[in-house]
């Protein structure tokens, strides 16, 4: 019993020392682990941004060099993420398709301009230029220079499928962005504004191009339209910058450019649509002079029915009922744009796609609160980041420089300056009979000077529908369209944004947040309707 209890003795010491020996263990064990720690944070503390704070005035370089601290943040981090997402990107098309989108394949092609339309795109954001401008330019480059003219092994058929696809994604945008409350509170000089100057503009540029360019009258008039749309892409960010610093308020002035601005493209959509139609018609005459107006109802009516469609399906109950709506929106306007294009009716397909997104926002508006935005427009916004790169950068290629006429070029400047100078004298006329003084009428005509968004949607329909039906002349004088409504983007654009910005400050009244809070009530009720215009306006 005695030998019993002694083994049991030595074997409790045994015990004892072994978990004091484990806990030696662990203590040591932790203190290694945080000398270890103590270390590695003294070693990387120079390179955490947690360590170094950046204080508003510090000094150029000292804002440069945080950029490159971790973790990723800032310029660096959308850098790394572009980079990485390229990557994947490309290594998932090359994995799926092989060749095609190795160098020299169609995807690679595409793929390579849309990247590089991006990065253009937002270079130009940086230095407060329209990005659609480096877009433009990075995919004139890819498609002229030597040696990395990769634009052109993008085949046809898919430069003409994106081209419409993003058309029909701005199409639903500007048809969801026209809130018809808004242009019912608005005055009659918003009608007087959208259509006067547009159709002055549309006029005196086809004269202008028929006795300059020798284009023929239907074609004048096609291109007066695509050139007579002003571009929201540009002039409604411009103005809600100078709206964010008061000036223009007193009056609504930026209400009422952004207002008419909407109405001024649909008009130009519609007649170029109806122009389409009467340019690519064949046979008789009078059916010829039948089929344009035809098509611009047939579009309208195809819109009002599957808008309606839309008020009821999907259900409402649906849990994913944003995510259905977007896409039967998206299919009903990419069926009726390349539908039409398929049965040659193209004039008809912008047109209905327009239409089926304003009246589907009619309903959809009421099931949210007046400041509450239709999230369907969110996710067709997400859509035009995606196609807007593609869109530019293949309107840019298509342009061959090698081909273009000096003369030409002269020429389309003059006609194109001619048809600003009517449209301004136009504009600064049809603001007469307002509370607008002298000066804010002078601004009006300048803040319509930019166009691009149109320009590019459009630009390029007519030269896809004579290369569809392989007419020679068709097809020059369709690519003559196009590089005139290019030309009008690389001239207006930078020019309006630039002059938008100098004149705003200069001739509009400066308004401060007290002043308006200590206004009259109507004045209140009228800078509230204002910037709920602003927020609903088109941003096409």
């Amino acid at each position: 019993m005695d030998k019993e209890e002694k083994y049991d003795d030595d074997d409790g010491c045994e015990n004892q020392f072994d978990t004091l020996n484990d806990h030696n263990t662990r203590e040591s064990n932790a203190r290694i682990r945080q000398n270890r720690c103590s270390c590695c944070q003294k070693c990387t503390k120079p390179f955490l941004t947690s360590s170094h704070y950046l204080s508003e005035d510090a000094s150029l370089l000292r804002r440069f060099w945080h950029n490159f601290l971790c973790p990723p943040h800032s310029r660096v981090g959308a850098i790394l993420f572009v980079i990485f997402i390229t990557a994947t990107g490309w290594a998932t098309l090359i994995s799926i398709t092989g060749t095609s989108a190795l160098p020299g394949g169609n995807l690679f092609a595409l793929f390579f301009l849309f990247i590089a339309c991006w990065c253009g795109g937002y270079l130009m954001q940086l230095i407060h230029l329209p990005p659609l401008l480096g877009m433009l330019l990075v995919g004139g480059v890819l498609g002229n220079a030597p040696h990395i003219d990769i634009a052109r092994d993008i085949e046809p058929k898919w430069s003409s499928g994106c081209r419409l696809i993003a058309l029909t994604v701005i199409l639903i945008r500007a048809g969801l962005g026209l809130d018809p409350k808004a242009l019912k509170r608005l005055s009659f000089v918003v009608i007087r504004l959208a259509f006067s100057p547009c159709l002055v503009e549309a006029v005196v540029d086809a004269v202008a191009a028929h006795l300059i360019l020798d284009f023929p009258w239907s074609w004048a008039l096609m291109l007066g339209f695509v050139i007579a749309a002003v571009s929201p892409a540009v002039v409604v960010p411009s103005l809600l910058n100078l709206s964010d610093q008061g000036y223009g308020l007193d009056k609504g002035v930026p209400t009422l450019v952004i207002a008419a601005s909407s109405i001024d493209d649909v008009l130009a959509i519609t007649g170029f649509g109806v122009l389409l139609g009467i340019s690519f018609s064949s046979g008789d005459i009078a059916w010829t002079l039948a089929k344009g107006p035809l098509e611009a109802v047939v579009g309208v009516t195809y819109g009002i029915l599957t808008g309606i469609l839309c008020w009821y399906i999907p259900q409402k109950s649906s849990k994913n009922l944003v995510l259905f709506r977007s896409s039967l929106l998206m299919a009903m306007g990419l069926m009726a744009v390349f539908g039409s294009k398929k049965l040659e009716w193209s004039g008809a397909g912008p047109l209905a796609a327009l239409t089926l997104a304003f009246v589907a926002a009619l309903r959809w508006r009421q099931e949210y609160s007046e400041e509450e935005k239709n999230p369907v427009e969110d996710v067709e916004g997400v859509l035009w980041m995606l196609f807007q790169p593609l869109l530019f950068g293949l309107i840019g290629a298509e342009v061959d420089v090698a081909s273009l006429n000096p003369e030409t070029i002269g020429l389309g400047v003059a006609v194109l300056f001619i048809g600003l100078l009517f449209r301004m004298a136009t504009s600064f006329l049809a603001a007469f009979r307002t509370n607008l003084n002298m000066k804010e009428r002078l601004f009006v005509p300048i803040a319509w000077l930019p166009k691009a968004t149109v320009q590019a949607a459009i630009g390029a329909v007519a030269y896809d529908a004579a290369v569809d039906v392989n007419d020679p002349d068709k097809i020059k004088l369709g690519k003559r369209v196009m590089e005139l409504a290019v030309l009008s983007i690389l001239v207006t654009a930078p020019l309006g944004s630039v002059a938008i910005s100098l004149a705003g400050t200069r001739l509009l009244r400066k308004t401060e947040k007290s002043e308006l809070e200590a206004s009259t009530p109507m004045r209140t009720s009228i800078k509230n309707e204002e910037e709920e215009d602003l927020v609903e306006s088109n941003m096409m």
